[in-house]
């Protein structure tokens, strides 16, 4: 019998400052955006052999989340999180699901709110 694993790497608060938003103001302003990723995968193989090849490294993800928020305008933070998926799926060939959440930092509602947050998963077919 054959065990297959599921396993998870898991990138917490990249700090990120990106002209992005639906208003003017945000585009010329900027504000501060938050990135968590939640990459699934069985990294069972890395493990045993203690080998960077056969995982998905950190630093690498890193960058193209940055590229992503730092390269390119957006108005939705739906949006920032979708292309990021899609980004990973296709660098990542072992990557199985993706969770990506977006965060915005004091977003204009004319009100109190911490941040918005945009959450996107999908799971490779």
């Amino acid at each position: 019998m054959t065990k297959r694993a599921h396993s998870c790497i898991r990138l917490v608060n990249m700090v990120f400052y990106a002209h992005h938003g639906v208003l003017k103001e945000e585009h010329a302003l900027g504000a501060k955006y938050e990135v968590d990723t939640d990459l699934h995968f069985d990294f069972s193989l890395a493990a045993s052999q203690d080998k960077l090849k056969k995982t998905i490294d950190y630093g690498e993800a890193y960058g193209k989340i940055k590229t992503i928020l730092t390269e390119k305008n957006y108005f939705l933070i739906e949006t920032i999180a979708f292309d990021i998926a899609h980004e990973f799926f296709l660098a990542f060939s072992i990557l199985e699901e993706i969770t990506v959440k977006v965060r915005k930092r004091n977003p204009p509602i004319n009100g109190i709110c911490d941040y918005a947050e945009a959450v996107y998963t999908e799971r490779r077919s």
